[in-house]
């Protein structure tokens, strides 16, 4: 008896509009006789066409607020630790593990994933810690795929403490941003040109450090992906009051930066793709905790 699986994607479920109500339709005894029509359809094509521009004041005179522009934020990097609850040889993984590096001097080993692009650093204690990853959705299917790897080796490998430690995400505002200023009127803000070119601002709540630069772009550290979207949220209206327009130089640089993280976006997404299309992982619950 064949069996058919079914499997669950993330889509949602569109309406079919069985609840929709239609308007009744004229029926074949009361149509509009032709001649009727044809001077209907001549007294349309004859009226003039209005244009209607949008207005940019109300009924008192007063501007209307315009809606915020749309950022992008591109996340580079999402770092995470996990622990498999067991020693490690690491001469042993070394010499049977692929795609690795023994770093006797520091006491640890590099473990590299094609799909998703990430590297481990594994410690004979059994203390793992993954970065490359560019969401955590990537960066706990990466986590998983090494605690796979060292589980094929022979160790008593458990997928255990899994977190997200640090997101590292970057921003171009649509403005340049006279930072000189914007230190000034900032206490939070810390600005030393004579060691870095932009300035560092601190957020407590949400938890998150951001590098402010004059060309407008944004980059910002923090525990999670929402913590980093917060983050731009909170510094926009900050930044909004000291802007200034880009030189051409900059607009130039900006367009070649934003054209080649679109390029490595596609990589991303391609290779996400053909990761889902592998077979699943086992998630045997006796093995693997969560």
């Amino acid at each position: 008896m064949a069996t058919a699986t079914v499997q669950k994607t993330t889509l949602k479920s569109l309406p079919n509009g069985n609840g929709l109500v239609h308007p009744n339709l004229n029926g074949f005894n009361s149509m509009i006789p032709q001649s009727d029509y044809e001077a209907n359809e001549l007294a349309i094509k004859e009226e003039p066409v209005i244009s209607i521009e949008q207005d940019t004041e109300d009924n008192n005179g007063e501007p209307l607020e315009t809606e915020e522009p749309e950022l992008d934020i591109m996340i580079s990097n999402v770092v995470c630790s996990f622990s498999v609850r067991c020693h490690l040889n690491l001469r042993e993984i070394a010499l049977k593990g692929t795609n690795v590096e023994y770093r006797k001097e520091n006491g640890m080993i590099t473990m590299k994933l094609r799909r998703p692009y990430t590297t481990a650093s594994i410690w004979s204690s059994g203390k793992v810690t993954c970065t490359g990853a560019t969401s955590e959705m990537e960066a706990k299917l990466a986590a998983r795929k090494f605690a796979r790897s060292l589980q094929k080796l022979g160790f008593n490998v458990k997928f255990n403490n899994y977190r997200v430690v640090n997101v590292l995400g970057t921003c171009s505002m649509p403005f340049a941003i006279r930072i000189n200023s914007f230190s000034e009127q900032h206490r939070e803000a810390d600005y030393e040109p004579e060691l870095h070119p932009g300035v560092t601002y601190k957020i407590q709540s949400p938890k998150a450090t951001l590098k402010i630069f004059s060309t407008g772009s944004v980059t910002v550290t923090a525990p999670s992906v929402a913590d980093v979207q917060a983050a731009i949220e909170h510094i926009y209206p900050l930044v909004y009051e000291f802007r200034k327009e880009r030189s051409k130089e900059e607009q130039e640089a900006m367009n070649k930066r934003k054209s080649k993280h679109g390029i490595q976006n596609d990589m991303a997404l391609a290779a996400r793709d053909e990761a889902e299309e592998e077979e699943e992982m086992d998630t045997d619950e006796e093995n693997w905790g969560d």
